[in-house]
């Protein structure tokens, strides 16, 4: 008897030759049969929606505190650099306890743990009625922010098959995008506190549909829960013919039971991939991409775009959503690497375009007068003419634009994923919180201190200083980022026990 009868079930086996399945009945196979990958992966990246969305609250905040007639609420400047940079503080200590939090409550429950100072947070903020709220607000929805960053990819990496992991794995950057642009939109309808109140909403349905959701079967064997595990990778992919994968993952689960000891740390075999995904995330925040997004309204008013600083905002928002469904397509098909050159690339170009404008454009801002950092105008200064910079103005909202399409083509979703990918099963949960803290660290220096840097040497030195990132960050892809492209964790795994800095899919 031929092989494929004894896999035969069902009404619609047949026992003669078929026809080679085209393209759109094999995505429709593969669809119904990852289905509820997809719908783990939904519920598991609400909380990077809750992240995009907190992430940039301050944009629009912001200036609204600035002209606030409540004494208590109102922003100067200083306090104006601790609202937009507390959350990254906040992240940080979130990435910090994702370090133990991964592997003692499991990925699920550190995601549905975020849920609570998320929850507190915004309501914090929807009720300040002082400066302490604002910040104390921030600060937690910045934790559950950190915690999920840690988590969430770690979670969907370890769900998926290889065929799709590419795609899910740019759905964490995909939602928080989404986030941001929800927080955008709605800010041109609603009130500050309004925001925060509407930020609560996706944090609840992500509890509701989380606690139908099975956890990491890689990490159920991590903790000897063998017959959970086999339940949980059956349910996920919608079949009873798992034992192969399973006994792969048990395999490899087995070989590395214990925890990574100081001693194992000085091995290349370890050291090598979570070296690369911290560097990845350290190199990411320095590209700009979060003072940018968090002070972007104020961006836009200082650089005197032709559109209103609410609209320009809402667009780029916009743009950065679809840039992130190409990356999220194009990534099992083009390659990662190949991916981060280009987003490295369109980067570097959009960076150096706001620097030059702003050095060279028609309205320079000088070290002592911020305009729209600030808040400020100039009394006595004539604005320039329509005639002459309407369509000048316009360069800083493309070269914005073309900034976020380029990160969000690469260095925004990939870097997520690859931190997932590559770093050892042993020190997963560990290393990625690693990943979380210094990225987030690394972005509170950046947000607190880019108003100060634009005051006293004006806005063009922090994109100059972003471009020349840019440019590291290519030579960084080009010699220490593995292809990992159609390869599954163990084998990727299994890549860096070689002497070899690439492999070809």
């Amino acid at each position: 008897m031929q092989e494929p009868l004894l896999g035969a079930e069902g009404l619609d086996y047949d026992t003669f030759p078929e026809a080679p399945a085209s393209p759109r009945e094999r995505l429709r196979a593969g669809a119904l049969q990852n289905r509820r990958v997809f719908l783990a992966t939904f519920a598991a990246v609400l909380g990077n929606f809750s992240f995009g969305y907190a992430l940039v609250y301050t944009s629009p905040v912001i200036p609204a505190l600035k002209l606030s007639s409540d004494p208590a609420l109102h922003l100067n400047k200083i306090q104006a650099s601790w609202f937009g940079s507390v959350f990254t503080l906040g992240a940080a200590a979130g990435g910090l306890s994702a370090m133990v939090l991964n592997d003692l409550l499991g990925r699920k429950l550190s995601i549905m743990f975020s849920a609570v100072p998320s929850v507190i947070g915004y309501a914090l903020m929807a009720g300040a009625h002082g400066l302490w709220m604002l910040l104390l607000g921030r600060t937690l929805t910045g934790f559950a922010g950190g915690l999920t960053a840690a988590c969430i990819p770690v979670y969907v990496s370890e769900i998926a098959p290889p065929g799709v992991r590419g795609a899910l794995g740019a759905t964490p950057q995909l939602m928080a995008v989404f986030g941001s642009l929800s927080l955008y939109a709605l800010g041109l309808l609603l009130p500050w506190r309004w925001l925060a109140v509407a930020g609560e909403g996706p944090v609840l349905i992500m509890i509701v549909l989380l606690s139908f959701m099975p956890n990491s079967p890689r990490f159920l064997l991590s903790k000897g829960r063998d017959e959970e595990a086999l339940q949980a990778l059956t349910w996920l992919r919608a079949d009873s013919e798992v034992h192969w994968e399973f006994e792969q993952i048990q395999d490899n689960v087995r070989r590395q039971s214990s925890g990574v000891s100081w001693a194992e740390a000085r091995d290349p075999r370890v050291y090598r991939p979570i070296l690369i995904a911290v560097l990845m995330r350290f190199l990411q925040q320095l590209t700009g991409i979060t003072p940018i997004l968090v002070y972007l309204q104020t961006i836009f008013d200082s650089t005197s775009v032709v559109l209103p600083s609410q609209q320009d905002a809402a667009i780029v928002g916009a743009v950065r959503l679809v840039s992130v469904l190409i990356a999220a397509v194009t990534m099992d098909l083009a390659g990662r690497k190949v991916l981060l050159y280009v987003s490295a690339s369109i980067m570097f170009v959009a960076n150096l375009t706001l620097g030059l404008y702003v050095h060279f454009g028609p309205m320079p801002l000088n070290p002592n007068s911020t305009v729209g950092l600030e808040m400020m105008t100039l009394e006595g200064t004539e604005p320039p003419s329509a005639t002459s910079f309407n369509y000048l103005t316009l360069i800083p909202l493309l070269a914005t634009m073309l900034f976020i399409m380029g990160y969000a083509m690469g260095w925004g979703p990939i870097t997520w994923l690859l931190m997932s990918e590559v770093l050892p099963l042993r020190a997963r949960g560990v290393a990625s919180g690693l990943c979380v803290l210094v990225s987030w660290l690394t972005a509170f220096v950046l947000t607190k201190y880019f108003l100060l840097a634009v005051n006293a040497f004006g806005l063009q030195v922090p994109f100059f200083f972003f471009s020349a990132i840019c440019l590291l960050s290519l030579l960084f892809t080009g010699c220490c980022v593995p292809e990992t492209r159609g390869r599954s964790l163990e084998q990727i795994e299994a890549f860096f026990h070689t002497r070899r800095m690439s492999f070809r899919p």
